[in-house]
């Protein structure tokens, strides 16, 4: 246990947030997670400490500017080297534009941009002192174009994308790795289970992305050399649509 992973955003035990934490908790990491429910939290890092990882959970909505100064004040303490930051919040659900109210428009940017802003605020001076290490974000096909019923989704994804340009533009040149990753299609994870068996059965085999082969990448992109980072990477089913 010599460094810290800190992943902002995680919510159920089958998603890409506790996907990311199992792999780089099995690479040795210790790992903190933080997300708005402290049960699905407690299920992914039981599972995580069962199978010999080193993580601890804190409850904390990325939207509130005190909750990600408690989180980052957790993470100095531990005084361990932070090997990357991942922001992976975020919340989809089609809503056509009609029905579309001030407060769901503002709620999904807060979730899937401004929280983002206010982590890479916190982040890239802690990983300016050490001179080097990873930044990512959680994009999705919405980062490069609006569709019909998801305008508020776009809107949020879209800032997200351009907020990592301009870090991997200012700060990539002083060592640290800013990336955003797309993920392109449906993620085969509890969310979208519960709400939509029949659609994911009907994609039939690799049809939908999988939360540990999305892991798989981050780490990739993690374990990266400098003389040859990647910014933008995105992920898809062989047989989606693009």
């Amino acid at each position: 246990m010599s460094e810290t992973v800190l992943i902002m955003g995680v919510g159920v035990a089958a998603g890409v947030g506790a996907a990311v934490a199992r792999k780089f908790a099995g690479a040795g990491y210790h790992v903190i997670i933080a997300g708005r429910t402290l049960e699905k939290l407690d299920a992914t890092a039981g599972a995580i400490i069962a199978a010999g990882g080193s993580i601890e959970a804190v409850v904390a909505d990325v939207t509130v500017q005190d909750d990600q100064h408690r989180v980052f004040e957790i993470v100095r303490e531990r005084n361990l080297p932070v090997a990357a930051v991942i922001y992976n919040a975020g919340s989809n659900l089609p809503i056509k534009f009609s029905d579309l109210s001030p407060e769901q428009f503002e709620d999904f940017w807060r979730i899937g941009c401004f929280g983002a802003f206010l982590t890479s605020r916190l982040a890239i001076p802690l990983l300016s002192e050490q001179g080097s290490w990873s930044l990512f974000f959680t994009g999705a096909s919405a980062s490069l174009r609006g569709r019909p019923n998801f305008a508020h989704f776009a809107v949020a994804k879209a800032g997200l994308r351009n907020l990592a340009q301009a870090l991997a533009r200012e700060y990539g040149p002083q060592g640290i790795h800013v990336a955003h990753v797309i993920i392109d299609g449906v993620v085969n994870g509890d969310i979208v289970r519960g709400r939509f068996a029949d659609y994911l059965e009907s994609l039939g085999d690799d049809g939908a992305l999988d939360p540990d082969a999305i892991a798989e990448a981050f780490w990739a992109l993690h374990s990266q050399p400098a003389s040859a980072w990647t910014h933008e990477l995105d992920l898809r089913p062989y047989k989606e649509s693009w």
